[in-house]
């Protein structure tokens, strides 16, 4: 049985490799010249990890990447509000940890795997057009190429070219700013003493999230809607000084629009949509990556037996709508009225039995518990 795959991310290339495990002939459609060498995501939680080291994939990533015991709630211009542990899990899963580690570190794994494995990726090949019926689908690419397959996985993004063949409407909202995020060669550790490696910053004016990566610092600022992107990239510099009164070194700065969007269905016949094809999100939180990759996972386990298909479609649904989803807007509309929050976020950090409860959902084990439609975790 011959499987595609439209997108040569970490969410297709991790479908592409647990699907040929499985026994199935695996071909991935990428639209660009190679892997995408940008940083992107780059926070995988505990389940992730158990699922990439099923694959083999782990170890290198581990390498690649650094450990995160810890992540904090900080005051701006005070020290720390609460900091969270998830070596609280250490009974739940092997992986107590995030690691960090940008997404464009993991694709070359999974590459090599899917090629050991029997798969291959057709580099520059966008699709173009999706056409199924009871016998297969039929996929057709930029430069003409026609490929066809038992089955076609969209995992081409947010701006899926499957999920608009199919006509599966997005719905959701836009935040009302966007997101600006720069990373830089500072050294915070010397900076702000005790920082830990994720970090969500209260300030009543300007909020901000603090991130280690292998290569840099990352630091995410929300950024007026309607202001033109030179302006706010010219007004980068003052800002960074507002949380670190010195000239820092920038290496790369991006804005960009922010979503929370479901697909009204992940399923239409032989195609089936993952990751952000399927469903986008904020990113406060480090859950769109993950959550799929564990879309990946579950619809490779069940492709060829309709009922476990549509009810594992049905599931992954129901997890970005109402999990994924719900903490992320939680998230961000906590950085946006954090006197209301302080003080429980203290009373978490002392509690361990709250805490371990608090971190099983924002670790996304909860999600994976959910045994029902209609049930989060």
């Amino acid at each position: 049985m011959r499987v595609l795959v439209a997108g040569a991310g970490p969410v297709g290339l991790t479908t592409a490799v647990a699907l040929a495990r499985r026994g199935f002939e695996v071909r991935v459609l990428e639209a660009g010249d190679e892997l995408a060498a940008e940083s992107r995501a780059s926070t995988y939680h505990p389940p992730t990890l158990e699922m990439l080291a099923e694959l083999g994939a782990l170890d290198a990533l581990m390498a690649r990447g650094l450990v995160s015991h810890t992540f904090q709630y900080r005051e701006r211009r005070g020290g720390v509000v609460a900091e969270l542990d998830l070596r609280l899990l250490e009974n739940d899963t092997p992986y107590p940890y995030r690691v960090q580690c940008e997404q464009s570190k993991l694709t070359p794994i999974l590459l090599d795997l899917l090629r050991a494995d029997g798969g291959d990726v057709v580099f520059g090949s966008a699709v173009t057009g999706v056409v199924q019926d009871d016998g297969g689908v039929t996929v057709t690419t930029e430069d003409g190429s026609v490929h066809t397959g038992d089955w076609l996985i969209g995992a081409d993004g947010a701006h899926s070219r499957v999920r608009k063949e199919l006509g599966v409407p997005f719905e959701g909202i836009t935040y009302p700013e966007r997101f600006l995020v720069a990373s830089t060669e500072e050294e915070l550790e010397t900076l702000i003493p005790g920082i830990a490696a994720v970090n969500y910053v209260f300030d009543p004016e300007e909020w901000l999230v603090l991130l280690r990566t292998p290569d840099h610092w990352r630091v995410l600022f929300p950024t007026p809607d309607d202001t033109p992107d030179d302006v706010e990239l010219a007004r980068l510099p003052e800002r960074l000084r507002g949380v670190v009164d010195v000239e820092w070194k920038v290496a790369h700065a991006t804005l960009y629009r922010v979503h929370q969007r479901v697909a009204s269905r992940f399923r239409t016949g032989r195609v089936v949509l993952v990751g952000d094809a399927a469903h986008v999100n904020n990113p406060l939180g480090g859950m769109g990556l993950n959550s799929g990759i564990h879309d990946a996972f579950a619809v490779a386990a069940a492709l060829g037996d309709d009922e476990a298909l549509d009810l594992a479609c049905e599931r992954r649904r129901d997890v970005a709508a109402s999990f994924v989803q719900k903490i992320t807007h939680s998230n961000w509309e906590q950085l946006r009225d954090p006197e209301s929050h302080k003080a429980g976020l203290r009373a978490l950090a002392a509690d361990p039995v709250q805490a371990r409860q608090h971190l099983l959902r924002t670790s996304m084990i909860a999600s994976l518990r959910a045994p029902e439609p209609g049930r989060a975790g």
